[in-house]
């Protein structure tokens, strides 16, 4: 559950990711178009802000691509100012949603770098303590086609052989190198005929009967029971950040509506706005 919710918000929290590049303080000229000079700055903006099919070039194929991109727009924008398009009613209202957008942006930026190393260990801390008590443990297994394979493995068990050494020479399983070690696991994990008898052993013991699944026949052992452990701080760090942007950014759209009336005219539009900021 802990690993699920964290994935699931970092993916609504990268809606407000912003690929911010780091601008060198040697802000060389890189090119120039018509006597304007293209700096390494620009180039990194560019290089930053591709579209996803770029993203995936080697470095110097991206700033290539990145370069052509800005020549591109720098020729072109100059024949769209020759023939005044800039003037236009519907070219002034799109540089307005785009100023606002950008402002929007450098507004977060400036609110998530104020973001402190401890609160986001604070919200991990805070996850961990509301997860239910959950139970796991660590088996190995003999994984065979027969149930009479399975029954003298047992035999042989009783008789004082090792588990680990039976699983490398008997089972089937991927996992017999390792002694048919599977690690911890917790309920819902495993098919349920198995989980039902691993479950059910203590610390230390071996299924005296063989157990069928869909697999074959197993012999289980029980190396250990505990709580479920919840996944290193230091394995969730990004995703427990993006969790802790996103709750930000709600905040900041909170107070923001506290000063600025919203109201939404057209009924179906309101109805929708209503049932998306709600999380519906």
């Amino acid at each position: 559950m802990f690993r699920h919710k964290f994935l699931v918000t970092a993916a609504v929290a990268a809606v407000v990711f912003l690929q911010v590049p780091a601008f060198a303080a040697d802000d060389a000229v890189v090119a120039k178009v018509g006597g304007v000079e293209i700096h390494q700055s620009d180039l990194d903006t560019a290089m930053a802000n591709l579209s996803q099919q770029y993203q995936q070039l080697p470095d110097e194929q991206k700033k290539v691509a990145a370069l052509s991109q800005i020549i591109d727009i720098k020729l072109v924008s100059k024949k769209a100012e020759a023939a005044g398009l800039q003037n236009s009613d519907d070219f002034k209202k799109r540089m307005a949603y785009l100023q606002e957008r950008e402002l929007h942006n450098a507004y977060l930026r400036d609110q998530f770098d104020k973001l402190k190393p401890e609160e986001v260990k604070a919200r991990y801390d805070k996850e961990v303590a509301a997860m239910p008590k959950e139970e796991e443990v660590h088996a190995r297994h003999i994984l065979v086609k027969t149930e009479e394979e399975a029954k003298d493995i047992i035999k042989q068990l009783d008789a004082g052989k090792d588990f680990v050494e039976l699983a490398k020479e008997k089972s089937e399983d991927t996992s017999k190198s390792d002694g048919g070690d599977l690690g911890y696991f917790t309920k819902g994990r495993m098919v349920p005929e198995f989980e039902e008898a691993a479950f059910a052993l203590q610390k230390g013991q071996y299924t005296k009967t063989p157990v069928k699944s869909q697999f074959g026949w197993h012999v289980i052992k029980v190396e250990d029971k505990r709580d479920a452990q919840p996944p290193a701080f230091d394995q969730v760090e990004p995703q427990v950040r993006q969790i802790v942007m996103q709750e930000k950014y709600s905040q900041i759209i909170d107070d923001a509506k506290k000063d600025q009336k919203v109201e939404i005219v057209d009924p179906a539009l309101s109805k929708g706005y209503e049932a998306l900021t709600k999380g519906e």
